[in-house]
């Protein structure tokens, strides 16, 4: 046996070690010990080597993130819930989904992004979709999504499946009736017992019509902090989100940045750049008051709300708790 081979069976290369949760605070883990377990706060994804020393204990790549840090990151015990954001691309299949559940705690939960096949109403040509254009067949079709989307997700991730999010872009949907009424067909079509939600960016369709369309259907509408849209308290009073089952949120982009101006103002996302005491002294209400009329509550934050996901996952639950803003 050569001396190579006899090595590999005793150590682990330093950079093929497994990577580990970063050390945690006392302050962190009593903040974690006092937020309700119905509240469950996460990040878009977890894949960002300028979360270590906050999530990590070392430097990695992201694509060792992307692979192996998932486990490490549900060790933080204020990280119950992960976006999986890719899934807005590509569905995801239950082998990949299995892959996921394996790695996180049985209380752990996951906020999935449904792929745009289901959402884009008309193809624009974009490389993305493969150059395609016009009218798209899958758009709300709740067969397609039913044995492809949320079957293979409930197979793979069981009851660690928290949320599905069906996050239709700036597009031309009709008037809010057409577009409610779409909503209830496709949502008759898809299996009972997930919690599936509904997150819009125009603006022309927030109204009554959508809340009936959302509750008639039993999905529920998923408030997003996003320049296009109103500011969160008027989203949660239009749709009624505190009546729902749950209460969802992405706080993806603050300040009136654009998603590449926020990731090169903010990146290596490593500390709170521009913190936002409005926007968090807000959802910290909305969280309290959904914990109150026994709601729960699933939060996902974007690296571009304030700088870095994990320092306002904090922030956030700080503001919780104890019902203080800082900086």
């Amino acid at each position: 046996m050569s001396r190579g081979t006899q090595l590999d069976l005793f150590a682990t290369p330093p950079d093929r070690r497994r990577v580990g949760p970063a050390a945690v605070g006392a302050e962190v883990a009593a903040l974690a010990a006092r937020l309700s377990p119905r509240i469950r706060l996460g990040t878009s994804t977890w894949s960002f080597p300028g979360w270590h020393g906050l999530v990590y204990d070392r430097p990695v790549t992201e694509a060792v993130l992307s692979r192996d840090g998932l486990a490490a990151y549900a060790a933080h015990p204020l990280l119950r819930a992960a976006g999986v954001d890719r899934g807005y691309y590509r569905a995801l299949s239950a082998g990949e989904a299995l892959a996921y559940a394996e790695e996180v705690p049985a209380d752990f939960r996951f906020v999935v992004k449904a792929p745009e096949e289901l959402t884009l109403a008309r193809f624009d040509g974009h490389p993305r979709t493969g150059g395609r254009r016009g009218d798209n067949p899958r758009f709300l079709d709740g067969g397609f999504a039913r044995d492809t989307v949320v079957g293979p997700l409930l197979a793979g991730f069981g009851d660690k499946l928290g949320v599905l999010v069906f996050q239709f872009p700036p597009q031309d949907l009709g008037t809010a009736g057409r577009f409610g009424g779409a909503l209830r067909r496709f949502f008759r079509a898809l299996p009972r017992g997930p919690l599936y939600a509904v997150e819009v960016r125009n603006r022309n369709v927030f109204g009554p019509v959508l809340a009936e369309a959302l509750a008639a259907s039993g999905a529920l509408p998923c408030l997003s902090h996003h320049p296009s849209l109103p500011d969160l308290r008027t989203q949660a009073e239009i749709t009624l989100a505190l009546g729902a089952p749950a209460l969802v949120v992405r706080w993806n982009l603050g300040h009136g940045l654009g998603y590449e101006e926020a990731r090169g103002r903010f990146a290596p996302f490593d500390r709170l750049v521009a913190p936002d005491l409005s926007t968090r002294h807000l959802l910290a209400e909305l969280c309290r008051a959904a914990v109150r009329e026994r709601r729960e509550v699933f939060v996902t934050i974007n690296n571009k709300a304030e700088g870095s996901a994990p320092h306002s996952v904090v922030a956030l639950a700080r503001e919780i708790v104890e019902g203080t803003a800082e900086e």
